[in-house]
């Protein structure tokens, strides 16, 4: 046997997200968002679930702030819903909101675990998205008046600040495929959200550094690896689009300050492009501490003619497959840590989401024996010491989740956790995964077969 053993400063963190673990959803005067309108409309939720309740993480934080604790967990990411703060999502602001992730960052110092806040992790307040929502190009300018408040309130407790959460899940998902609130579909309209969305990260970002800010902040994007189905020249050239269209788009504004010349020529005769100014990529551009990188699996890109604007379709890499389909291959996700590493060099990485959903279950002694999920997090966080050894530049792994919960449209049916929530009793109880990964926080690391 031989153990890896990771850097003596490298963070272990859990992760969650507001909506999908808060509940309270009308209480202490939050307003209504996105994800409350859409996930009461018949339909939409898979299992006609919503996050009224969800793990009512709103009165059970303490709680689960002792289960962070008793697992070793070094840092906890968590997200601040707009809508508590600015119920409207402008102007009048919510004491009563700010106070709860007041309480909430005090208790996780007291108790020694590093509080890690994302600004926007989806629910936009409904009263925006009735001016259009992110496709308003103003929804920037009241996320930057939105983030102002919150850095003057928590900008001496919270050490590492996310201004975005997977805007390529958002844009896309939410505005083209329309599977996910709001729930529009329409291509162009996907593009001039991503576009709004980079503008309000970079107007964060400058507002927080002309605050004097003293600590770290990035954003957080969903990347897949994309590999063609064969060597042939139409699959290879569709893999790059893939690429383009769903990584670079998004990467190479922040890191490179411009959007990548092939797709921009790819989609100026498909679609509409929002307008974008020479300024508007300055903006975009300034500087960030971290690269937040959320992965779950790759894909296999094929040249595709009945799939527009892109002429893609892809499918899951791997054998074997997650509880919710998605091909597992850590293989892939040690390729895309080394291509971070190459293509934006410098730039540090937190890995801010990785997990599985596995069908867990309860068994007859009370545990939640998930083996399944021991090996994805075995082989992946293998993956990412093996990036380590090879020079890059990674600060720390949060796992997703800390607790199942309210999994978007897929409701309650996908459980990603470490630790099981039995919904009707809000009962936890730590997963073998949970018990694993403390295991390798004491010990920084774990041991592998030769």
């Amino acid at each position: 046997m031989k153990k890896l053993i990771f850097p003596k400063d490298f963070l272990w963190g859990a992760a969650t997200a507001s909506y999908q673990i808060e509940g309270a959803w009308r209480e202490d005067g939050r307003g209504e968002s996105i994800w409350d309108r859409f996930s009461h409309i018949p339909g939409k939720i898979n299992d006609g679930s919503n996050g009224d309740i969800a793990c009512d993480h709103y009165h059970l934080y303490p709680q689960d702030i002792q289960l962070m604790k008793y697992l070793g967990i070094k840092a906890y990411r968590f997200s601040i819903a707009w809508p508590r703060i600015f119920p409207e999502g402008r102007g009048r602001y919510n004491p009563k909101g700010i106070e709860f992730y007041k309480k909430l960052t005090d208790m996780l110092i007291q108790n020694n675990i590093k509080p890690v806040a994302t600004l926007f992790h989806w629910d936009l307040p409904q009263k925006l998205q009735d001016i259009g929502g992110w496709a308003n190009r103003e929804v920037a300018d009241y996320f930057e008046e939105y983030a102002g408040y919150v850095f003057r309130e928590l900008g001496d407790r919270v050490p590492i600040w996310i201004t975005l959460n997977e805007p390529s899940v958002y844009s896309f998902v939410g505005h083209s495929e329309g599977r996910h609130a709001p729930g529009i579909a329409d291509y162009s309209t996907a593009l001039l959200v991503a576009h709004n969305l980079l503008l309000g990260h970079g107007k964060a970002v400058r507002l927080y550094r002309e605050m004097g800010l003293k600590g770290e902040i990035g954003l957080s994007l969903n990347m897949t690896p994309m590999y063609p189905a064969s060597e042939n020249e139409a699959d290879r050239a569709a893999a790059l689009r893939a690429d383009g269209s769903w990584n670079r788009w998004f990467c190479d504004p922040v890191f490179k300050g411009e959007y990548p010349r092939d797709i921009l020529e790819w989609y100026s005769s498909r679609v509409t492009l929002p307008e974008i100014a020479e300024e508007d990529l300055e903006l975009i551009s300034v500087p960030v501490d971290f690269l937040g990188l959320n992965n779950y699996f790759a894909s296999r890109i094929r040249h595709d003619e009945t799939k527009w604007p892109l002429n893609t379709s892809d499918s899951f890499i791997g054998e074997y497959r997650t509880a919710i389909g998605w091909g597992i291959n850590p293989d892939c996700f040690y390729d895309l840590l080394k291509r971070l590493g190459r293509d934006y060099p410098g730039v540090k990485i937190y890995i801010t989401e990785n997990g599985c959903a596995c069908n867990d279950q309860i068994n007859r002694d009370g545990e939640v024996l998930d083996d399944n999920r021991v090996d994805y997090l075995f082989k992946h966080i293998r993956s990412v010491h093996l990036a380590l050894q090879e020079g890059v530049n990674i600060g720390g792994y949060f796992v997703w989740s800390l607790l199942d919960n309210f999994e978007w449209a897929e409701g309650y049916s996908k459980r990603f956790g470490i630790v099981y929530v039995d919904y009707p009793t809000q009962r936890r109880i730590i997963k073998k995964s949970g018990y694993w990964y403390k295991d390798v926080i004491g010990d920084n690391g774990f041991e592998v077969k030769e």
